[in-house]
């Protein structure tokens, strides 16, 4: 949602700087496991984004936080990841531990750019043995610079094959991670901002919250369009400059709907578009697609109007 890999997403420092100046509160929530809060802070200041260690939460928090939730303070953990694992594992008074030979109660596993076959086997060995299988995310691609990578959950796959254990996963889209993030910005009406539906908006729904999608990042309109219900975010912006800016509500006109200056609909199994701005029109398949989805009748892809992301073109429907 701020940056992709090490490029930075455009209009996202000025959005979250603008929405800082309207009072807003931020915590930035992160299934990457390899970084400490700390680290992360450090990544979002090279993209011009100002924030504070207690600002962010992590997936490894989270996983480290379930953990001990189950098993004494002092146990000891085979941890799968990078340093922002262990920092957190440790920060929640637990050992950790790096082989199975350890007798670890518990296996924590988190993506991380070095995780590897030895580490996989401990982790296999412990699990087999009795130890309790936690995993921080379950994505199965993180976003890169050069595009998609395996990401925690593709990693996860190959524990889960060897051994047959199913982890509890502790990140996005899962509920606890937004309630734990909404408590610690002391949050009074918590807005869910994120750019992948089947985690931020997944677990907006999740969790009960409103969620905004903004398109700069991992999904795209015709996703939006496609979307399922439990995982459809109840505002879109074109970026994060939309935390700032007024949303117009879809209205109803007979087989249309009506966004700002934008017509949508779907007949003979095709969404149409005419008029209004590029994020309006949007708003307004979406609307459009999703009705007729939920009355059994859903648009394919192909079926989809152009919503070209050059915008103010404008593009309806076959």
């Amino acid at each position: 949602m701020a940056f992709k890999g090490t490029r930075p997403i455009p209009h996202a420092a000025e959005g979250i700087a603008r929405a800082r100046a309207l009072g807003l509160r931020f915590c930035f929530l992160t299934n990457n496991a390899s970084r400490s809060p700390s680290a992360v802070v450090a990544h979002l200041a090279t993209v011009g984004i100002a924030a504070a260690d207690n600002e962010v939460f992590t997936a490894s928090q989270a996983g480290a936080a379930m953990v001990v939730r189950d098993f004494a303070v002092g146990s000891r953990v085979l941890v799968v990841g990078g340093p922002g694992l262990i920092e957190a594992v440790e920060a929640e008074g637990l050992e950790a531990v790096f082989s199975a030979e350890d007798k670890p109660v518990a296996v924590i596993q988190g993506w991380g750019p070095d995780v590897a076959w030895p580490i996989l086997a401990e982790a296999t060995y412990a699990i087999n043995a009795g130890a309790a299988f936690y995993a921080t995310n379950l994505d199965k691609t993180l976003p890169t610079e050069r595009g998609f990578a395996p990401g925690n959950g593709s990693m996860v796959a190959a524990v889960r094959s060897a051994t047959g254990a199913e982890p509890k996963s502790a990140g996005k889209p899962e509920p606890g991670i937004f309630w734990a993030a909404a408590k610690r910005a002391g949050a009074k009406a918590p807005l869910v901002v994120g750019d992948r539906l089947d985690t931020d908006l997944a677990g907006a729904r999740a969790s009960e919250l409103p969620g905004l999608m903004v398109l700069t990042g991992v999904n795209t309109a015709h996703d939006l369009a496609l979307a399922l219900p439990n995982e459809r975010p109840t505002y879109v912006g074109e970026d994060l400059r939309a935390l700032g800016e007024a949303q117009p509500g879809p209205i109803g006109e007979g087989e249309w709907w009506r966004v700002g200056d934008a017509r949508a609909r779907v007949a003979n199994g095709a969404a149409e578009v005419t008029g209004g701005t590029w994020i309006d029109q949007v708003r307004a398949v979406a609307t459009a697609a999703w009705e007729a989805a939920d009355a059994g009748t859903p648009v394919s892809r192909s079926a989809l109007p152009a919503l070209d992301p050059e915008r103010g073109i404008h593009c309806s429907g076959s």
